[in-house]
């Protein structure tokens, strides 16, 4: 290792190394992967030569370290980045590298630095396709719809979702909103993904979907149920209506039917409790189970098949709910509601549910949120939540 080098890379701060990554991905066509996960303060940064397409019955446990995305549609495949090229920060600085692949990397970087020493930010642009907000009558109207339906006994609860096309600002910064989200919402899982003729996402997700931990402890979490918060709330004081604690019930029963199916019944649920999701209050529990107790080595990845999508981003029952998003929310949700994150990285994998997110199309971006709609559902206040959830990037962003 050259430590002449190493000594002049040291000095550079977290965000000119990040802006040379995002800048090197786009003039390369490399994908990358930038992310901080929750109650952490290191964030991590993979850069991958190209990306692999996955099926959904891909095995986790067997993956390389990497970065999985995926749709909201199950039918589709995921996209796998694998980590090529892999660097961890803390506190506003690069840390040494601690593993052979970061050995590699470092190696990598200290070659490109002596071609080029380029920091300025390139963003990843793409035409915004005449994609349009949703109008407020037609959400409100396809939430009487999925009442409709629900009274009907086509299902019990739906998740119909709805976008909104933004200017971004002219001082718009990739890097600069990525540790701005990291700083206000400490307790999601804040992300970029940049592949090149894919798409460009950011996000702040509080939804974990599967945690797979030493390839032995396996976690989930259901969450659901939306009230807004604000600065020093009292969470015992807060009263939860009989619709959002059905909401969160529905999610909870889910998870463990998925757990019947492959006849698990050693797990621990604690919950549900009032949890801070940035701006906003859910109820959530979790669920945790000693994979190597049950003797279920691939645990995580049969319950990644099953979870998805789960009924807190679609509904219950899956067939039925999904099929009415398909026919009735007239576009395609693409990466939003699918799942996303670092898989096999120091021996753990945390996959999240990709909600409270934006695409990047250049000067715009596209934000997507949904409600769930119950019995008990009002379209108002379902198009206020979604204005709620909209808000966690916003407040940032703009």
């Amino acid at each position: 290792m050259d430590t002449k080098t190493l000594s002049s890379l040291e000095k550079r701060s977290e965000t000119d190394f990040i802006s040379f990554l995002v800048s090197y991905s786009v003039k390369n066509n490399y994908s990358l992967a930038l992310w901080r996960l929750p109650n952490s303060e290191v964030r991590r940064a993979i850069l991958s030569r190209d990306y692999r397409k996955v099926k959904k019955d891909n095995l986790l446990e067997e993956s390389p370290a990497g970065f999985i995305f995926s749709p909201f549609d199950n039918t589709k495949d995921s996209y796998f980045l694998d980590a090529d090229f892999t660097f961890c920060f803390e506190k506003g600085e690069i840390k040494l590298p601690a593993t052979p692949a970061e050995n590699n990397s470092w190696t990598w970087l200290q070659e490109q630095f002596k071609k080029e020493t380029e920091f300025k930010q390139h963003l990843p642009s793409s035409a915004a396709h005449a994609t349009k907000s949703t109008e407020e009558n037609d959400y409100k109207n396809l939430v009487e719809k999925c009442l409709e339906q629900i009274n009907a006994g086509s299902f019990e609860k739906v998740v119909p979702s709805r976008r909104k096309l933004i200017d971004l600002p002219a001082d718009f910064n990739l890097i600069n909103s990525f540790l701005k989200l990291c700083s206000a919402y400490p307790n999601a899982m804040v992300s970029c993904v940049s592949i090149p003729g894919v798409g460009h996402w950011m996000g702040a997700s509080p939804e974990l979907l599967v945690s797979i931990e030493d390839n032995t402890i396996f976690k989930t979490v259901a969450l659901a149920g939306t009230k807004p918060y604000t600065d020093n709330m009292n969470l015992k004081t807060v009263a939860w209506t009989e619709k959002e604690i059905e909401e969160q019930a529905l999610v909870e029963r889910y998870i463990i039917s998925c757990f019947k199916k492959i006849r698990l019944r050693e797990y621990d649920e604690h919950g549900p409790k009032t949890f801070i999701a940035g701006n906003l209050l859910h109820l959530k529990s979790e669920f945790t189970v000693d994979m190597k107790a049950t003797n279920f080595p691939q645990l995580g990845s049969t319950m990644l098949q099953l979870l998805h999508p789960t009924s807190a981003v679609c509904g219950m029952p899956l067939d039925t709910s999904l099929q009415f998003i398909k026919d009735n929310e007239g576009y395609d949700r693409e990466f939003y509601a699918g799942y996303l994150g670092p898989v096999n990285i120091q021996n753990t994998t945390n996959i999240f549910v990709n909600i409270r997110c934006m695409k990047l199309l250049g000067e715009k971006a596209i934000c997507y949120a949904g409600a769930g709609v119950t019995h008990e559902s009002d379209p108002e206040e379902e198009w206020q939540e979604t204005e709620l959830k909209f808000n966690t990037l916003l407040n940032i962003i703009l």
